[in-house]
């Protein structure tokens, strides 16, 4: 539902192919002026998906746009920006509830693409493999999408449809990333497996926030990505691992793993990935029980 109305800039009668957006309202009616235009904040998923074609026509950058920007308390929760970068995330003083989304910042390509690369785009590009996906999962995340209707928002697991797919409609902007407050003394982490440690697409990863209750979870959120064509939570695992201890996790079964659907590609097998994959959820479990 939408929940409130922003009011554009009046059009100003300019061609649009590049526009460099100052405002949300200004954004928005510049993508409300051509069909198809496409939204550029980073550019480190448009450009290199190119490959040897043309750029689009109609681009509208919202790297500039304030409105956008920054990493910040609000409400009972946090707010995070839509064109913030992943070198804002690292910098951010945030709880450590959110450690898991600083460790897959340190994931993301190189300095300059975290310097560059946003993560509401990783969002939107909506990648198997996107990293910021399964950490912002397991933090109950939100996303606010906005257009010259209004505001609405909804739960990350329904924005993401598919691969490349997305609940984002036409002439819409993901502007912000919402995370409610996590519970007291939560700790989080962040898992990936590539075929080397740095500038890889993960062959499958997992990230989990834990609550103790002294030396027994309490509460587990367990999120896994590049194993189905959305990175999706594993609410049965979640429930098994309450009462138990970090140094004495129960066997991970098919069971707890039946809403995966891994492929084989270049990067690994769907055998090995089910394989990895359970030993990269402990490993998350016992790191975020640590704090």
């Amino acid at each position: 539902m939408y929940e409130r109305r922003l009011r554009p800039t009046p059009q100003r009668g300019h061609t649009l192919g590049y526009h460099a957006a100052e405002t949300l309202a200004d954004a928005l009616t510049a993508l409300g002026q051509a069909t198809g235009a496409r939204i550029v904040a980073g550019g480190t998923d448009l450009f290199p998906a190119l490959g040897e074609l043309p750029a689009p026509a109609d681009l509208v950058d919202v790297s500039r746009v304030a409105e956008m920007r920054g990493i910040a308390r609000h409400g009972a929760g946090w707010r995070i920006g839509g064109a913030a970068t992943w070198s804002d995330v690292m910098s951010a003083a945030l709880p450590a509830g959110f450690d898991g989304l600083k460790a897959a910042a340190r994931k993301v390509g190189s300095v300059q693409i975290q310097n560059a690369g946003t993560v509401a785009g990783n969002l939107c590009n909506a990648s198997p493999a996107a990293d910021g996906v399964p950490p912002l999962l397991a933090l109950n995340a939100t996303v606010e999408l906005s257009s010259v209707a209004g505001v609405r928002q909804m739960a990350l697991a329904d924005f993401l449809l598919g691969v490349r797919k997305t609940a984002l409609a036409p002439a819409e902007l993901l502007t912000a990333i919402h995370v409610p407050d996590l519970p007291e003394g939560a700790g989080a982490s962040f898992v990936k497996l590539g075929s080397r440690r740095y500038l890889v697409i993960s062959i499958v990863m997992a990230s989990a926030v834990v609550v103790m209750d002294g030396p027994w979870i309490a509460q587990a959120r367990i999120a896994v990505g590049a194993a189905s064509p959305v990175a999706q939570r594993l609410p049965l695992l979640e429930s098994a691992l309450v009462g138990c201890r970090p140094d004495a996790l129960p066997v991970i079964t098919p069971e707890h793993l039946a809403s995966l659907s891994p492929i084989d590609d270049v990067r690994g097998t769907a055998g090995y990935r089910r394989a990895a994959v359970a030993e990269l959820i402990h490993r998350a479990v016992r790191r975020a029980a640590d704090g």
